[in-house]
């Protein structure tokens, strides 16, 4: 079995033509989602690139309107903030929603120039992305035991720090860690490597949004198979396929829909044909289904698709129910 969540359109909701003044429809779509049995929502992140509603403020709004469902960040650029900040988030989120919180993070982009400008931004130093996420990742674990901290590192510095309130949860928050796996040139391979020992090391899984379900296979096993080398069972280690799909009978015009939509929200098809699938929900249940056979214990699923409340409705009828416990 597998545990189903879906994304909420906390950016769709600023594409829409009309200027938002609330957010009650993404409020909404979590509490329906909670009242249908999806086991998780989860919401993206970024600041200035792909403007949306703030990750945890949100997430702390929904948890007050829901009780069981979890709580996700998909993915949370975690560079972009400072971790003594991010560590007081994460124990107030989890506080609020009763321990439901659990993120999936990456290290972030920086191929085009809106990209680039958001590093710039948030004052961040892009080339130095991925080592300031390591060292994040160290400080807000190390925070959330509510023992003075203390950490030397290249980008942050902490002297006997004590965080309040941490975590609920008693192993801390859940981190997945954002891998991509598709490609086979040496320096994309040795990205790969890089990607998958990060996560062994420092996360509780990996999460992808690129990988195919025979590349899911690789890349799960793959970090899996590192965890030894830093002392770690690879049974600690969760993985997760983020699916983006659009549901529509009509093949030809969901594709259409799926890549207006894709281009909108990112102002290009940056990973081609490996989004979908876009049609009928037989064939969203069979990709779930093939992620799940390749060892996926969650699968998140994005509508590609400005009609966010038309493609939940058929997603709750006709593809959840298939993977009920």
């Amino acid at each position: 079995m597998v545990e189903l969540g879906c994304l909420l359109p906390t950016r769709g909701l600023l594409l829409e033509d009309k200027k938002p003044t609330d957010a009650e429809s993404v409020l909404r779509l979590a509490v329906w989602a909670e009242e249908a049995g999806l086991d998780s929502v989860w919401v993206g992140d970024s600041l200035t690139a792909k403007p949306r509603l703030e990750a945890m403020t949100t997430l702390a709004a929904i948890a007050a309107r829901t009780s069981r469902v979890r709580l996700g960040t998909a993915v949370m650029l975690l560079a972009l903030r400072h971790p003594t900040l991010l560590a007081q988030m994460m124990g107030t989120v989890d506080l609020i929603s009763g321990g439901r919180l659990q993120l999936g993070i990456g290290v972030g982009g920086a191929f085009n120039a809106m990209q680039q400008a958001e590093w710039h931004n948030a004052g961040v130093e892009r080339r130095t992305r991925a080592r300031r996420l390591e060292e994040m990742l160290q400080i807000v674990k190390g925070l959330g035991t509510g023992q003075p901290f203390s950490y030397d590192g290249r980008h942050f510095e902490l002297d006997d720090a004590v965080m309040e309130p941490t975590p609920v949860q008693p192993n801390g928050v859940p981190v997945y860690l954002g891998v991509h796996w598709h490609g086979r040139g040496d320096g994309q391979g040795a990205q790969r490597e890089r990607q998958a020992r990060r996560a062994a090391r420092l996360a509780d899984g990996a999460i992808t949004i690129s990988a195919t379900p025979d590349e899911f296979v690789e890349l799960r096993d793959t970090v899996r198979g590192y965890c030894p080398e830093y002392g770690r069972s690879p049974d600690e280690m969760s993985s997760v396929m983020y699916l983006t799909v659009n549901l529509d009978e009509d093949a030809a015009r969901a594709e259409a829909e799926a890549e207006d939509w894709l281009l909108g929200y990112y102002g290009a098809n940056i990973w081609g044909d490996r989004w979908g699938p876009f049609g009928g929900a037989e064939r969203v249940r069979e990709r779930i289904e093939s992620y799940v056979a390749a060892g996926a214990d969650q699968v998140i699923v994005r509508f590609a698709t400005y009609r966010q409340e038309e493609q939940m409705q058929i997603f709750l009828e006709q593809v959840a129910p298939y993977f009920r416990r």
